[in-house]
């Protein structure tokens, strides 16, 4: 059950994340869920290493860590899958 709530939230991650960043992206619906699967991930890491992944009531900020390295990554996926998409053209 662990791994479908983690493809669940990576989805949903990597399509916010989409919706976030400015213009077009040329990122595959699949390639967005990974990047929103390690964005959830690495958000969980960065909040425990700050002391805040437990908070009494939502962890908004986890959840804020998550949509930001969500971001991040959507963005440099992005970026690598136009460069990849454009070497194969030449």
């Amino acid at each position: 059950m662990g791994w479908l709530w983690a493809i669940i939230v990576g989805f949903v991650l990597g399509l916010i994340a989409k919706l976030i960043l400015p213009g077009k992206q040329h990122l595959p619906l699949w390639l967005a869920t990974i990047c929103g699967i390690g964005g959830a991930v690495l958000g969980n890491w960065l909040a425990a290493g700050l002391g805040v992944a437990e908070t009494p009531g939502i962890d908004w900020s986890r959840h804020a860590f998550q949509l930001v390295a969500a971001v991040i990554l959507v963005f440099l996926g992005d970026r690598a899958w136009i460069a990849m998409k454009g070497r194969q053209r030449a």
